[in-house]
């Protein structure tokens, strides 16, 4: 069964609350958590639900006021791609840029979130 545009809503809703069991519930089991930067090409992986609560856990502490704003989704069967803008305050300073996430689904659960996004150089 394919996913629909009022799924997507909903997660990206979730994300926007800081609501991690809400988060997590629309994760398979062992979805699979892709961030943007890490140790390895795809960037840090973190898979099934409790690892990636905790890693959501602290993004929401370390940005406490962290919101995704301006999203287009599209959705292709069990396939989305959103696009947006990450605003929010860090310890280091501002964080605005622009991203997206490859969402993969399996009986309309999260499969794979695979995030990318735009590197703001200082000049």
């Amino acid at each position: 069964m394919s996913i629909s545009m009022e799924q997507m809503e909903e997660v990206l809703e979730s994300f926007n609350d800081h609501n991690v069991e809400r988060i997590v519930s629309h994760f398979e089991e062992e979805g699979e958590f892709l961030m943007a930067a890490g140790p390895e090409p795809h960037g840090e992986r973190f898979v099934g639900r409790e690892a990636i609560g905790e890693v959501l856990r602290q993004r929401f502490a370390a940005v406490p006021d962290i919101r995704w704003a301006g999203v287009k989704t599209w959705v292709c069967g069990d396939c989305a791609v959103t696009e947006w803008r990450v605003q929010g305050t860090t310890a280091h300073g501002r964080l605005d840029c622009f991203g997206c996430d490859l969402w993969q689904f399996r009986d309309r659960k999260i499969l794979k979130k695979d995030t990318c996004y735009k590197q703001v150089i200082p000049s």
